[in-house]
């Protein structure tokens, strides 16, 4: 039996206890995290940060892994499929903030989800021939979006299943990597002697912030734990801090095996040139390999995170109500309409520039969160400073990557606060429309 709320929207059936495990939900997580990030923009980190790379990984992670408290304890005291969207209503209530930041974090997701598709293609095209049709990247794109769409109509059971065999396999590979990468490194390349200076490092880690997202997805899966108050957190800090340590590993790796010239000149492939010094072309290609397993993953876990998101915020009474329809096959109508959206920004934009203004959304997005926890502490039975302490990390990263991303790209810094308002404004003017009013779980 399903509910109905007003207006006819479908609520699904309770979610069975046990369908997500600890094991998946890391796999969600890290999938989420170790996806288009480290392979795509690993040699753009590298012009702004040089051989202190690994540091600007530290200092993200560090950011990301303060976030964690928040969605941690958020997460604990209200499970649901939607994760940030159901913590912000409920710090800042019924209103047109609340809803425009849901709304915008639905973008960010469209985005995040057309970048690792294109990421994928971009490696896919290394395995054919130097010739092909201007189209093909393209068709890549849009048939990786349609198998992982595939993937999550059949249900989170299989999301969870394919994320943890995807996760295991790109694991195994990146591992390989570091530690034949760090057998081999030069030390001389690693001298603090070489570092820029602080603010490359601190522009640094705000460019790579998107290798970092993805621990929010573990939060959507919290309505389908079996015990969310003691598994989410385990899930969430197990998660970060296994990225950390691998980032860490991959970067030295990286910087210790090329020097900063060789690595920004094959900055598109840059992790999978690193290991041709150490482990020739076979290693270029297992590296190239391991970036289809990588993007193909986060592809999977964010679209899971992003129809969670879109299903939840219609089912309160925040988009139409056809995103929370469930379709033929029993998915919600929100999966087809952000693979669908996906699909459109592959097809019509160039999203090299908007991968760092998606970074910057999401920095502004799990700000927003913090503030909204602030307000439930109580609650939640959150510690006030670790909260502040995690607000401020979001914001001066914010603030950073703003002023890398007005230097090197204006039209991204535009985009990326013009649809604050343009996110705030549809929310009104919905409100409006149709009178209708965001609904919190008890």
């Amino acid at each position: 039996m399903t509910d109905q709320q007003p207006g006819g929207v479908e609520r699904p059936p309770q979610a069975s206890a046990g369908r997500i495990g600890l094991l998946a939900a890391m796999s969600i997580g890290i999938g989420g995290m170790v996806g288009a990030g480290i392979f795509s923009i690993l040699g753009v980190v590298a012009e702004a940060s040089g051989t202190a790379l690994w540091v600007s990984f530290v200092i993200g992670g560090v950011v990301a892994l303060l976030s964690t408290y928040s969605y941690a304890k958020l997460g604990a005291r209200y499970p649901s499929a939607g994760g940030a969207v159901e913590f912000l209503v409920k710090g800042f209530g019924d209103g047109v903030l609340s809803g425009g930041i849901n709304i915008y974090m639905w973008v960010g997701y469209v985005i995040a989800l057309a970048l690792y598709a294109q990421a994928f293609a971009g490696y896919a095209m290394t395995f054919l021939p130097g010739h092909h049709a201007a189209w093909l990247p393209k068709a890549f794109g849009v048939g990786i979006v349609l198998v992982f769409t595939a993937a999550n109509v059949v249900g989170p059971n299989f999301v969870g299943r394919s994320e943890t065999f995807i996760v295991a396999v790109k694991l195994a590979i990146l591992v390989l990597f570091a530690v034949a990468g760090l057998l081999f490194i030069h030390p001389t390349y690693l001298t603090p002697n070489l570092w820029p200076s602080a603010s490359g490092i601190f522009f640094g880690a705000g460019i790579l912030f998107i290798g970092y997202e993805g621990f929010g997805l573990v939060a959507n899966a919290a309505e389908d734990m079996e015990d969310p108050k003691k598994l989410l957190p385990k899930a969430l800090y197990s998660s970060v801090i296994s990225v950390i340590v691998i980032y860490v590993a991959v970067s030295l790796a990286v910087v210790g095996n090329l020097d900063i010239p060789a690595i920004v000149k094959a900055k598109d492939y840059a992790l999978a040139e690193a290991a041709r010094p150490f482990l020739g072309d076979f290693g270029f290609r297992l590296i190239a390999i391991a970036a289809l397993f990588s993007t193909a993953s986060a592809i999977n876990a964010t679209l899971f995170g992003a129809a969670n998101v879109s299903y939840t915020i219609a089912r309160d009474g925040e988009l139409p109500a056809i995103f929370s329809l469930r379709i033929r096959w029993g998915a919600p109508g929100g999966l087809f309409i952000t693979a669908g959206a996906v699909i459109l920004f592959i097809l019509f934009f160039d999203l090299s520039g908007v991968a760092m203004m998606g970074s910057g959304a999401f920095l502004l997005i799990y700000a927003a969160v913090h503030a909204a926890h602030l307000k439930v502490a109580d609650e939640t039975g959150g510690k006030r400073l670790i909260i502040g302490l995690s607000l401020a990390g979001c914001l001066i990263m914010a603030a950073i990557l703003s002023v890398y991303i007005y230097q090197h790209s204006r039209e991204a810094f535009v985009t990326m606060f013009a649809l604050i308002p343009v996110c705030l404004a549809a929310e009104w003017a919905y409100r409006r429309a149709t009178g209708r009013t965001i609904k919190t779980r008890a």
